[in-house]
């Protein structure tokens, strides 16, 4: 896995630097901020800055999930069981799906970072209803929502649905069972998260980018 994270990081880094060349992912920002659900509250002054902001992060906060949950289950011993969700997550980008289209660098790794994080999301809302408790203390729905808008539909929808498709494949071959899995659930149901959100500060959520939920983007988005 720490391989995977290194290619991931460098890939990104490759990425950022190609962008500062060629301004691609900022012409395409700057085409969609006037076309987002109004739902998603930009200042006018600093819509495409905030953007750009928020993509190179929602990329980058992948492999530092990644890594945090990675930590997080190897020390409770249930790493084994995980390990297939944080392959499929890497591999999004190392050995991205056809579905990913030929894009400039870093709006593919938009899409992938996007197929990543909802997959997490998606794992993490299963886990809740088998257990109780998040399989990590992260909620990136508003996040997600908003790289939804960016990517836009229909294509967004079609990432929604191969995630879909690779979560049901492996909750279908692997479950939360076992001691260690017991362990863990009753450990977090008792006392929180708190001392790993001091650890990975990067698994608390930290957006500019205010969303209004009143106007049922989620649902909008989704369907």
């Amino acid at each position: 896995m720490n391989d995977k994270l290194i290619n991931i990081r460098q890939l990104i880094a490759n990425a950022k630097q190609r962008e500062g060349a060629s301004a691609q992912l900022s012409r395409l920002l700057s085409a969609r901020a006037n076309h987002l659900h109004e739902a998603i509250k930009l200042p006018t002054q600093e819509a495409e800055e905030l953007l750009a902001e928020f993509v190179i992060r929602y990329i980058a906060q992948v492999p530092e999930f990644i890594e945090a949950i990675s930590d997080i289950t190897k020390e409770a011993g249930i790493f084994d069981g995980i390990l297939p969700l944080l392959n499929i997550a890497s591999d999004y980008f190392l050995a991205p799906p056809d579905i990913i289209g030929n894009h400039a660098q870093l709006e593919a790794l938009l899409d992938e970072a996007y197929l990543a994080h909802r997959l997490l999301e998606e794992v993490n809302d299963r886990f809740i209803g088998y257990c109780g408790i998040p399989l990590a203390p992260m909620d990136m729905t508003r996040a997600n929502v908003i790289a939804h808008e960016l990517i836009g539909e229909p294509y967004a929808n079609e990432l929604d649905q191969a995630v879909l498709f690779s979560a049901e494949l492996l909750l279908n071959q692997y479950s939360f069972a076992g001691e260690s899995f017991k362990h863990y659930i009753a450990l977090h149901k008792s006392r929180g998260w708190s001392q790993e959100l001091q650890r990975w500060p990067c698994l608390t959520e930290d957006l500019a980018i205010v969303l209004d939920f009143s106007n049922n983007l989620k649902d909008t988005v989704r369907h």
